[in-house]
């Protein structure tokens, strides 16, 4: 069972990551988000789903594809390919504007749709430390400098507790963190689908706003 607190994560970087890493986030201390395992395609890496007009909605970062080989995912540079950005932003606008508080925080959103932004790595980190800040989770993130193979001693003998393949959409949300209940909140588009558990962060912020950590830390 994971406990209430933990003291060091391991996670792996994500664009505007699921609820189920900021659960994690809001326990922990200080948490590693790793830099320096391999590009993996079809994982949060360069992929958020948010609860659109028409139900689920995956967004995905595109990216310069790398030559033939494994990559380091601090080397993994994100493509201005399809106008993604203008794309992204007008489907958080159609998805959120009718939330409560999306007003409140698109402010702080939009820079993220507007800048250009070289590195995968980097942009999600930025927008991990902004979504930490605005939901008040004193957790101290840091990037690994070298990639480490962990394993049970390590694990308990370091007190880092290693969720960077756990946390995939190939599992479900029970399987990523089976000892959590999962509780519905708002959601917009609620009556038309039901509640969606485990979207990203966004989802959580823009409908709970400054409640997101009481509900992350239930």
């Amino acid at each position: 069972m994971i406990p209430d607190q933990l003291e060091n994560i391991l996670l792996g970087s994500a664009y505007l990551a699921p609820i189920n890493s900021y659960r994690l986030l809001s326990r922990s201390k200080v948490a590693y988000i790793e830099g320096c395992d391999s590009y993996v395609k079809q994982s949060y890496r360069n992929r958020c789903v948010i609860a659109s007009p028409q139900g689920p909605l995956a967004l995905t970062i595109p990216i310069v594809k790398p030559a033939a080989g494994l990559h380091c995912m601090k080397d993994i540079q994100i493509s201005e390919h399809g106008k993604w950005r203008h794309l992204h932003w007008n489907a958080l606008v159609s998805s959120y504007s009718n939330s409560p508080y999306f007003m409140y925080y698109q402010d702080d959103l939009a820079p993220f749709y507007e800048n250009h932004y070289t590195w995968l790595y980097d942009y999600n980190m930025e927008l991990c430390q902004l979504m930490c800040s605005l939901l008040n989770i004193p957790v101290d993130i840091k990037p690994t400098d070298t990639f480490t193979s962990i394993i049970k001693d390590v694990v308990e003998a370091w007190e880092i507790h290693d969720f960077r393949t756990s946390i995939h959409p190939k599992f479900t949300p029970d399987e990523q963190l089976p000892y959590y209940t999962y509780q519905p909140y708002y959601q917009v588009f609620e009556q038309k689908y039901g509640f969606l558990d485990n979207l990203s962060i966004v989802d959580l912020l823009f409908n709970l706003g400054p409640e997101g950590l009481l509900y992350l830390d239930k």
